[in-house]
């Protein structure tokens, strides 16, 4: 095949890719931050605000290598090489199934799993263009070691989510008298032990630009304890104190930047009986705001309209109710939790955030590669018309920027659907549960990340859910009904997006022609 021949599949490849992405989006991202605003840490416009930032953030700088494995492990794309077209139209084809089913399933708030979708989707094409033989089946390079993954990756994520929650209900929640204090110490060694795993995943992977992945291991250990034991001591003496200060102290007036000010301020109560110089006339300024408002709706012209109208619509989606959606129907589930010092909480509110953060640039590193795996061989067979059996060329880094902008739109326009059953719809949320769940989490994806394993994060956060749900010691605690169809839908998932994506590709390639 002659370069750069084909440009239609090329672009249209681009654009099903969006898709990809976007449906990527609408259901994954979710597993990062549905437990912080299920516990109300986050409100669904801050976790969203978040979100962009660190799903971008995740997707560029490490998605390269999982995206390696999504081109290189299913089908044996050497059975191709004769007809590179064929391949780039496959892709396409896979894509189009696996963005389709994920949306179909994001319409009625199914956490399915994204990866199976897409990985499903291939092997439908391979299967159609040259039979079963076309899929990479073996436990060494192929599909047989990522299915490997998917059962052990919920399992890991289980154990490891509910070893930390564990021990923080031992350690710090069960001590109803002195569990405060406790937390004030249990928090500060949280602090840097998540800081520094954010660290040293940032050096064993390696943004490709820095070459911070040949950083000597000599160095690292080092390095690691080092940040541990800074922020640690940074923050018993300065968060600590600030969260003291503002949550038993009840101190209303210290903003966030106080922290780091803190051991040097006194105390900042609010003042109710003071009246500050320019306050507000409620009665005149009620006259005027009036007579502005009127005046302005006078003079707003069609253009304003439309452009109010038009930013009401891209704020709907981080708009909607989540934490409290249908609570009535969950109120059983959540009866049967045990409930902790609501103060003790608190202190794990900002944990649970920085852990949501550090799960969303894991996702965004890990499952970018769901949508951009397939358009990075198109890619590469329209610059070079032949198939590259290895799958283990460069891919451009404007293909993970794309994916990672694929990403923050689905969350941003459709991922409340999913982020609503996540929530509070498996058992009950609370700071230090959230904080255990997205930790362990985090913590099997970007494993799973460094050796290449394209796990799905959907299974992660589900299996850490509902380790962490356990740990009440009451089977009502965890809705058995919603995890089972969990279980389901991620069976479900891998064949539906073979059919659809290998049907579409059946149809293509036998359609007459001129």
């Amino acid at each position: 095949m002659d370069p750069f021949s084909f440009l239609w599949i090329f672009v249209l490849g681009i654009v099903v890719a969006f898709a990809g992405g976007f449906s990527i989006g609408a259901n994954d991202v979710a597993n990062s931050f549905s437990t912080s605003v299920g516990s109300k840490s986050l409100t669904l416009k801050q976790a969203c605000t978040i979100a962009v930032f660190t799903e971008f953030g995740g997707a560029f700088l490490f998605g390269q290598r999982t995206t390696e494995t999504i081109r290189g492990k299913i089908i044996n794309v050497e059975l191709f090489s004769d007809r590179p077209d064929l391949l780039m139209l496959g892709m396409v084809c896979a894509l189009f199934g696996a963005a389709a089913w994920v949306i179909f399933a994001t319409s009625r708030g199914w956490p399915v799993s994204t990866t199976h979708s897409i990985i499903g989707a291939i092997m439908g094409v391979g299967i159609a263009a040259f039979g079963m033989k076309a899929v990479d089946w073996s436990y060494e390079s192929g599909v047989a070691s990522i299915i490997t993954s998917w059962l052990i990756s919920p399992l890991i994520a289980s154990v490891v989510a509910s070893a930390i929650f564990l021990a923080t209900k031992y350690f710090v929640l069960m001590h109803q008298d002195t569990s405060f204090q406790r937390g004030l110490v249990a928090v500060p060694i949280y602090f840097g032990i998540t800081i520094a795993i954010n660290v040293l995943f940032l050096i064993t992977n390696g943004v490709t630009s820095l070459n911070l992945d040949k950083v000597p291991a000599v160095i690292i250990g080092p390095i690691v304890v080092g940040i541990t034991l800074v922020t640690s001591a940074f923050a018993y003496f300065f968060y600590a104190q600030w969260l003291r200060r503002k949550i038993l102290g009840k101190e209303s007036n210290l903003k966030w930047y106080h922290i780091f000010v803190i051991p040097f301020i006194g105390p900042r109560y609010e003042d109710s009986d003071s009246i500050e110089m320019g306050e507000r006339n409620p009665t005149k300024d009620t006259i005027d705001e009036n007579s502005l408002d009127s005046i302005q709706n006078e003079k707003k012209s069609f253009f304003k309209r439309f452009l109010s109208k038009f930013g009401d619509l891209l704020q709907r989606g981080v708009e909607q109710e989540v934490a409290d959606y249908k609570a009535h129907e969950t109120q059983e589930m959540h009866d049967s939790a045990v409930r902790f010092d609501k103060d003790t909480e608190k202190l794990y509110s900002f944990l649970q955030i920085i852990t949501g953060a550090f799960a969303s640039f894991a996702h965004g590193s890990n499952d970018v590669s769901n949508a951009i795996g397939p358009l990075a061989t198109i890619y590469l067979i329209y610059t070079t018309g032949e198939v590259d059996p290895s799958g283990l060329s460069s891919v451009p880094l404007w293909l993970m920027a794309l994916g990672g902008a694929a990403i923050d739109a689905g969350l941003l326009f459709y991922g409340y659907h999913v982020m609503r059953s996540l929530g509070n719809q498996i058992t009950y949320h609370s700071p230090s549960r959230g904080f255990s769940m997205e930790l362990g989490t985090s913590l099997t994806v970007l494993t799973a990340s460094k050796v290449g394993f394209p796990i799905s994060t959907t299974h992660c956060i589900t299996g850490a859910t509902a380790g962490v749900g356990l740990c009440n010691g009451k089977w009502k605690a965890l809705n058995w009904r919603l995890l089972a169809w969990c279980f389901f839908s991620w069976a479900l998932t891998l064949p539906a997006a073979a059919i659809v994506s290998g049907s579409l590709y059946a149809f293509a390639i036998h359609s007459p022609r001129i």
